[in-house]
C-alpha cells in the first residue's frame, strides 16, 4: 500500500489565503491547472463544514470551508482526478485514488468532511449525468436475477476464503457486530453478541427448525446448533460453504444444519419456526424485494418470527440514492441496492409481515469497519502474497474507509429487524 502524504505544513511552500465564495478561482490555481480543476474548486468553496487542507502537485496549497471539524486534507498527483470526478462523482474519485492520483493522511476523515457536505458539492457525490450513464447501465446489467445473482455473489464472496482469513476475526462474521455501547469489547465478543441476539429475536430454541437465508461461513448455523436447533441455511457462495460445512464438521454439528447452495427464491421446504438472515438483504436488488419477504412469510410458521439485520440509508436519501449508482455497486458489491428504513418496513408490510421491533446500531459498524481496515492493513503484504496487486488493495482500502465514514454521518445505520408471520 502507498504511503501516506503527510498533513504537517511542508516548510517553503506557498500556503495561499483562506478562500470565501467570492473569492476568483483564478487566484487560487496554481499555473496552468487543469479547466476542470476550475469547476471542482469552485464547488469547494462552497463547503459549509469543517477544513480541507488543498494541495496542488506544485507543492502550494490552501485552506478551505469554514474551520473546524472534520479536518482533511487532499493532496493531488495528477489533475486529471478533476475531470473524473465531475463526469463520474464519487466513483470518479474512487478510480484516482486506487490509481494514485491523490493521497491523504487520513481516509476516513476525508471521507466524511466529503460526505458532511454533500448537499453543497453533490455534484462531486454523483457526477454528471451524462459521464454517470455507463455506470448506471452497467449497475442495471448486473440485476439480480438467478443467474446474476450467482455471478454477482461470486464476484465478491469467492475472492478466496484465504483472503478473508486474513483481516476478518476467528468468528469469520463479514457483518456488523454488535458492541452495545462498549467499543472497548474484543471484536470477536461482538460478533458473538450480535448472533446471539439475532437467534433470541427469531425465537430459536432447542428443537427449533431455523432458516437461514445467506449462511456466509457458518457462524449463525454454529451457534444455533449449539442450541440445540437444527438450521438450513442456503447460500450461492461456493467457497463460503465449503468453510461452513467444514466448520460444522469440525465442531461436531453437521448433524444439526443442512447448509445447502441455493437461491433464497427455490428453498421449497416445510415452514419454519425461526427464520435469520445478516446482512444478506442488500444483495437482493429492489425488483426482487417483493420475492424476497413473500420467501420469509412462506418459509415461516404462522407466528414464527425472523430476525434480519440490514444496512439501511438514510430516508431523505434514498429516492437520489436508486436512481444513481456509486463505487460499492461499481466495485465492491454488483447488483447491490441499499433500503432506507422506511422503504424496508413498507416491503416487509406488503408480504403480510408484522415489524414488531427495529435496533438500529450504525456506529457499531464504523467501529467494526476501523477494525476490518486495521487488520487489512497489517495483512497488506499477505494479501499481496495471494496474488492480489496494489491496484487491489486500494480499492479495498477506499471501500472500507468510504464504508465506515458512511456510518460515522448517519448516511448509512445498521438494522435489526424482528418480524412476525401473523
Amino acid at each position: 500500500m502507498n504511503q501516506p502524504v503527510r498533513s504537517a505544513a511542508l516548510p517553503g511552500l506557498p500556503l495561499r489565503p483562506a478562500p470565501s465564495s467570492s473569492t476568483p478561482v483564478e487566484m487560487l490555481l496554481p499555473r496552468g491547472a487543469d479547466p476542470a480543476a476550475r469547476a471542482v474548486l469552485r464547488l469547494l468553496q462552497r463547503l459549509e463544514h469543517g477544513t480541507l487542507d488543498l494541495r496542488w502537485p506544485d507543492g502550494s496549497h490552501l485552506r478551505l470551508g469554514p474551520g473546524g471539524e472534520p479536518r482533511a486534507m487532499l493532496a493531488i498527483r495528477d489533475e486529471r482526478v478533476f475531470r473524473a470526478v465531475l463526469r463520474s462523482g464519487d466513483i470518479g474519485f474512487a478510480e484516482g485514488y486506487i490509481a494514485g492520483q491523490w493521497q491523504t493522511d487520513d481516509l476516513p476523515a476525508l471521507l466524511r468532511l466529503m460526505l458532511a457536505n454533500r448537499e453543497t458539492i453533490e455534484r462531486l457525490i454523483f457526477g454528471g449525468w451524462w459521464g454517470s450513464l455507463l455506470h448506471r447501465l452497467h449497475h442495471w446489467r448486473n440485476r439480480n436475477s438467478r443467474e446474476g445473482s450467482r455471478r454477482n455473489i461470486h464476484a465478491h464472496y469467492d475472492l478466496g476464503n484465504a483472503f478473508y482469513r486474513l483481516w476478518l476475526d476467528p468468528t469469520m462474521n463479514y457483518s456488523s457486530a454488535w458492541f452495545d455501547g462498549d467499543h472497548a469489547m474484543g471484536l470477536a465478543d461482538a460478533q458473538t453478541a450480535k448472533v446471539v441476539r439475532a437467534l433470541a429475536e427469531a425465537g430459536v430454541q432447542p428443537g427449533s427448525r431455523v432458516l437461514e437465508i445467506g449462511c456466509g461461513w457458518g457462524a449463525v448455523a454454529e451457534a444455533a446448533a449449539r442450541r440445540g436447533a437444527h438450521l438450513t441455511g442456503v447460500t450461492l457462495s461456493t467457497e463460503q460453504l465449503a468453510w461452513a460445512r467444514e466448520r460444522l464438521a469440525g465442531q461436531g454439528l453437521a448433524g444439526r444444519a443442512d447448509l445447502r447452495l441455493q437461491d433464497y427464491r427455490d428453498i421449497a421446504d416445510e415452514p419454519f419456526d425461526a427464520l435469520v438472515s445478516v446482512e444478506m438483504f442488500e444483495a437482493v436488488g429492489r425488483e426482487y424485494w417483493p420475492s424476497y419477504f413473500e420467501t420469509v412469510a412462506r418459509c415461516l410458521k404462522p407466528g414464527g418470527r425472523a430476525c434480519i439485520q440490514s444496512i439501511t440509508i438514510r430516508d431523505d436519501l434514498f429516492d437520489r440514492y436508486v436512481r444513481s449508482t456509486d463505487f460499492i455497486q461499481q466495485y465492491i458489491f454488483p447488483g447491490g441496492l441499499l433500503p432506507s428504513d422506511r422503504e424496508f418496513r413498507l416491503a416487509a408490510e406488503r408480504a403480510g409481515l408484522v415489524v414488531e421491533r427495529a435496533l438500529a446500531f450504525g456506529p457499531d459498524y464504523a467501529e467494526t469497519l476501523r477494525r476490518w481496515r486495521q487488520s487489512f492493513h497489517l495483512a497488506a503484504g499477505k494479501v499481496a502474497r495471494l496474488g492480489f496487486d496494489t491496484a487491489f488493495v486500494r480499492t479495498w482500502d477506499f471501500y472500507l474507509a468510504y464504508c465506515e465514514a458512511a456510518f460515522d454521518t448517519g448516511n448509512t445505520d445498521v438494522v435489526q429487524y424482528t418480524l412476525r408471520r401473523p
